[in-house]
């Protein structure tokens, strides 16, 4: 068996051109969208990012407002910087781009987000109204990297309903909001959240339909503890001797149905995403 790649590249290539016809109606309308971005610092892989998400607002015809602030940058800064964007009426979403220098609180900086405006669905008032509607539509921005896992998954025709979801990683941006959203009704998977503490994890993996890896420790995940033809998306990077390696061994896609790669599977998903969120927040 060979598995299937959730090509998260061409997926969200799909997705931004989607967009960028609701952008065109939007701009017919006489309403604008923008995206703000704030980074502190230059740390290499925040820098890459943040100038992914401005390539992508060009790509879908979103104008965009780039704050970079030096790492030498008062926790003082960076709260006059919020301020003006949550008060910049052509910015319809922004994020702060994370980690912050040390001596700022990232928690801190969230929570001055105009919860409206949060670009990355990570407010507190935005993941206490996840934690609340169970079901039905929801109007505020939902979390960049679990809505794009969802909706590659849906996208290739994997089901969702009632599978087993083997979760490994229980941090913010990933493993606990994406199993609150996996439980929506309307989605309706049965996740299991793994950390470090977590025994039988093995076992856990090894009976999961779907397993999302989100740990940042390399090749975690062995082909022996996969189901066959389950689908594997390796979310988790570390950088090992100048190259990036994913959560997943290889040797996974020759058990595996579906494989998302690592790069080129869950984060194109999540800048698309974070598109998706600074649209809907215009409209």
């Amino acid at each position: 068996m060979t598995a299937l790649i959730l090509d998260g590249l061409a997926t969200a290539k799909a997705i931004k051109t989607e967009l960028a016809a609701e952008v065109v109606g939007l701009k017919a309308r006489g309403i604008n969208v923008g995206l703000g971005t704030i980074l502190v610092g230059d740390d290499p892989g925040s820098l890459s990012y943040v100038s992914g998400k401005h390539r992508d607002c060009a790509e879908v015809g979103i104008e965009s407002i780039r704050i970079d602030l030096p790492a030498t940058a008062s926790r003082a800064d960076v709260q006059a910087a919020i301020k003006d964007l949550n008060q910049a009426k052509e910015v319809t979403g922004f994020i702060v781009q994370l980690p912050l220098p040390g001596g700022i609180d990232a928690n801190e900086m969230l929570e001055l987000i105009d919860p409206d405006k949060d670009a990355d669905g990570l407010h507190p008032v935005n993941l206490g109204r996840l934690v609340m509607n169970t079901g039905g539509q929801i109007s505020s921005p939902l979390p960049c990297t679990p809505s794009g896992i969802i909706e590659l998954l849906e996208r290739y025709d994997v089901s969702l309903r009632g599978a087993e979801v083997a979760i490994i990683g229980r941090g913010l941006t990933v493993g606990r909001p994406l199993g609150l959203m996996l439980t929506r009704k309307g989605i309706d998977a049965t996740p299991t959240l793994l950390h470090s503490a977590s025994r039988h994890i093995e076992e856990v993996i090894s009976r999961s339909d779907i397993v999302v890896a989100a740990l940042g420790s390399p090749h975690f995940i062995r082909p022996e503890w996969i189901k066959p033809g389950a689908a594997v998306l390796d979310v988790g990077i570390t950088r090992v001797d100048g190259k990036l390696v994913g959560d997943v061994h290889p040797g996974v896609a020759t058990v595996a149905g579906h494989i998302s790669p690592n790069p080129g599977g869950v984060g194109p998903m999540t800048r698309a995403m974070l598109v998706r969120n600074v649209v809907l927040a215009a409209g």
